[in-house]
């Protein structure tokens, strides 16, 4: 394991935040692990969830949806648009929590490598503070520790393995 570490960063009254994550890995194959289905199902989310569906366009205009079931059967949808796309640096995409459409917010994904390791940097910007304090306090922190955790292992995999 790293001692890479989640940072949030969430000003009170603004409309948006940002976390931050290094992970021990290329650019390129951050994007990969961000990007394919075959690897997100591997990573993204609680370790609580699994993701039962993951449909994804890569591309300005495309859309993406993921699924995920807890244990007691319930399933909950993310879904939105990508915006902008330009592998393997930077994706902007809306992003919608399906039981709540109107929390809509527009991420901004940003991979800088530096030196074998790269910054995930991911800006969430909401329509209100309202929406982006229920989002910070969604217990998304817990869930993205959790994700990036099995991120770091499959990406160790995926490097071993080339």
């Amino acid at each position: 394991m790293t001692a890479n570490k989640l940072e949030i960063i969430a000003e009170p009254g603004k409309t948006s935040f940002t976390t931050t994550r290094v992970v021990d890995a290329p650019r390129a194959l951050v994007f990969e692990a961000f990007t394919k289905c075959e690897h997100l199902k591997r990573w993204m989310g609680p370790i609580s969830l699994t993701m039962v569906s993951c449909e994804t366009d890569l591309r300005p205009g495309g859309r993406y949806r993921f699924v995920f079931r807890s244990p007691d059967g319930n399933e909950v949808g993310f879904s939105g648009e990508f915006r902008e796309v330009d592998a393997p640096s930077r994706i902007v995409r809306t992003f919608v929590f399906e039981p709540i459409p109107e929390a809509a917010a527009l991420e901004t994904l940003e991979l800088v490598e530096n030196n074998g390791k790269t910054t995930i940097k991911t800006t969430t910007q909401h329509k209100t503070v309202e929406n982006r304090d229920g989002h910070v306090n969604s217990g998304m922190e817990a869930g993205m520790t959790a994700g990036y955790a099995r991120l770091d292992e499959l990406l160790a995999g995926l490097l071993q393995a080339r």
